[in-house]
């Protein structure tokens, strides 16, 4: 399993977690951020949950401020063009 992931902040300070696919679909997801220790616990469902470490602060600052975070998950391919997103979903943001 690939456990790479990204953040992408836009214009409007909004943050998008960009991440490959796992198997399951997300239900009810929900990510505990902890700001002090730069780290993120992404629950895509009751039984799959994905620790996200070395978060960088201006990514912290700005999920503070925000109620919900946009998630897609992306298929793993040879070439980088190939690539398309398998599931968007916003997870709620808990500090």
């Amino acid at each position: 399993m690939i456990n790479n992931f990204d953040f992408i902040i836009n214009d409007e300070d909004e943050v998008m977690l960009l991440l490959y696919a796992r198997e399951g679909k997300p239900q009810d997801a929900v990510i505990d951020i902890n700001a002090t220790d730069k780290t993120a616990v992404l629950h895509r469902n009751k039984t799959d949950s994905i620790t996200l470490q070395d978060i960088p602060a201006d990514v912290i600052d700005s999920l503070q401020d925000a109620d919900t975070l946009l998630v897609c998950e992306l298929s793993v391919e040879e070439k980088e063009e190939d690539t398309k997103i398998i599931n968007a979903y916003e997870a709620d943001i808990n500090l």
